[in-house]
């Protein structure tokens, strides 16, 4: 099964071209071009993770990763940004990105980290599932 993909930047030309070669390699990829629209497309969808552009007009990267995983701390988010900096990425990782690349992020390390985000993300709602599943035997008294 492809891993479904939230592709979000503000730059239109970077998203479609990014979004083309992430589909040629059987990635399943929408796309947003603002953190608002990426905040709605998650509410509605399940991702194995969101490639989130670190630097954009309105709501940045940062804002947008605190708001996604407040709202689902399962979710894998990716940071890519022209403006890499040490304490933008020590930010996003305090604040739960899987991690910070650089553009123009080369599309084998991209998959790579899509990879493994789609893995944490299984192994984590796996356990929660075993947890929900322990409760309610508990609760059973089983």
């Amino acid at each position: 099964m492809a891993d479904k993909i939230l592709l979000v930047d503000d730059e239109a030309e970077f998203l479609k071209t990014l979004s083309e070669r992430m589909r040629a390699r059987g990635m399943d990829v929408s796309t947003a071009e603002s953190a608002k629209d990426a905040l709605a497309k998650v509410e509605k969808g399940t991702f194995d993770a969101v490639v989130l552009d670190l630097q954009m007009p309105g709501m940045d990267g940062l804002e947008a990763l605190r708001i996604l995983k407040e709202r689902d701390p399962k979710l894998q988010v990716i940071l890519l940004t022209g403006h890499a900096t040490v304490e933008k990425g020590v930010e996003a990782m305090k604040r739960g990105a899987l991690d910070l690349l650089e553009k123009p992020a080369n599309i084998e390390t991209l998959r790579q980290k899509i990879e493994e985000a789609s893995a944490r993300r299984l192994v984590l709602v796996s356990q929660e599932a075993e947890e929900k599943v322990k409760d309610i035997i508990a609760s059973k008294g089983w």
